[in-house]
């Protein structure tokens, strides 16, 4: 798959209709600063499409992205950002939870993990929840760029143990060299491709 267009449709503090509603939509989800923004920027070749920031809890809405006119990338607030306060971290709760119940479009969930760092309670909670609701998702490892092909292969099994997933479900991905984003977008055809047939 190659995007040639990108856009920012809409910012939602709860799941509510939406312009283009009725397309597939894929989301991604994890902790702050966890580098979704990035992730989205890279995959698309647009660096101002999603709002990047190195100060943790940036993405505070929903946001949603029409790709190629075919598809919606759909940003969630990051969990886990210790310094927010407890009824904003509630908030930022409902409005993922909100989003991966109402949604009657959602294909896959990229739950996105820090290759650098063993998996937190909350990426584990994470996992439990699409598990238990049978929400279809893969771990997409960010920061690659950051360890060596050795330090990768010693953090990708600490990643499988924690989430309980196997090696090879797990995506190894880098926005600043692009390590996996051919792979990610192979990936979402073939989710678009396989519902399409059905």
């Amino acid at each position: 798959m190659t995007i040639k267009k990108s856009k920012f449709v809409q910012s939602l503090s709860a799941f509510r209709e939406f312009p283009g509603q009725g397309l597939p939509e894929i989301a991604m989800v994890g902790k702050s600063n966890v580098g979704k923004s990035s992730l989205i920027n890279s995959m698309t070749g647009n660096s101002k499409l999603a709002r990047t920031s190195a100060e943790p809890g940036k993405t505070r809405l929903v946001n949603l992205y029409l790709i190629n006119e075919a598809f919606f990338l759909v940003d969630l607030p990051g969990y886990g950002f210790a310094k927010a306060p407890k009824q904003e971290k509630q908030k930022w709760a409902e409005m993922i939870e909100g989003y991966l119940k109402a949604s009657q479009n959602l294909r896959r969930v990229f739950q996105l993990v820090d290759l650098r760092h063993a998996p937190t309670e909350d990426d584990q909670l994470m996992v439990e929840y699409l598990r238990h609701y049978e929400i279809p998702f893969t771990v997409v490892a960010t920061k690659a760029d950051k360890l060596s092909k050795a330090q990768r292969g010693r953090s990708i099994p600490v990643i499988c143990r924690t989430l309980a997933v196997q090696p090879w479900e797990v995506m190894v991905y880098s926005s600043k060299d692009g390590t996996g984003k051919e792979q990610l977008l192979e990936l979402i055809e073939g989710e678009l491709g396989s519902k399409n047939q059905e």
